[in-house]
């Protein structure tokens, strides 16, 4: 019996991984988006239905005009979420939900960033951590083929003839 080479091998390999990854690549950022959208929308929707305790909050925090951002940051996420979970305008809305994170990170994680390059690991257990990790995955690689976003892109692209 003879043995096949790796180089006869290598081909086949590659044309069957690459496609069945590109599908694997849509999926997975289906269920990525329908996660943390689900998640941000969440969080958003608990801070606009407890406004005041949000705004107590974010006085304790020292952040100004605390009622004004709260309601900021609750809409930010619970409709930057949902439109995370539809695929719909998801790099642009990316920015604000990235932004929201950062904020969270400098006002109630202090310390988390304070010890980012000696205690990496606290850095990374913070809240926001994760948010602002899965907002820059959809920043950087968009929404993905099953998305709203991709539909709307589909129709308006000129038809090949």
């Amino acid at each position: 019996m003879k043995t096949m080479k790796l180089q006869n091998i290598t081909p086949f390999v590659i044309s069957f991984l690459n496609p069945a990854a590109g599908w694997l690549q849509s999926v997975f950022l289906l269920l990525f988006r329908l996660v943390w959208g689900i998640q941000f929308a969440q969080t958003g929707w608990g801070k606009l239905n407890s406004i005041d305790n949000v705004t107590s909050f974010f006085t304790d925090l020292g952040i100004p005009f605390p009622k004004l951002n709260a309601i900021i940051a609750g809409s930010t996420e619970c409709f930057g979420g949902t439109l995370l979970v539809l695929g719909l305008a998801g790099r642009l809305i990316s920015v604000p939900l990235a932004f929201t994170m950062l904020v969270a990170y400098a006002t109630a994680d202090k310390e988390a960033v304070q010890a980012l390059f000696s205690d990496f690991d606290q850095f990374t257990k913070a809240t926001p951590f994760p948010f602002l990790v899965a907002v820059l995955m959809v920043f950087v690689f968009g929404p993905g083929k099953i998305s709203l976003d991709k539909l709307i892109q589909s129709r308006l692209a000129p038809q090949s003839a």
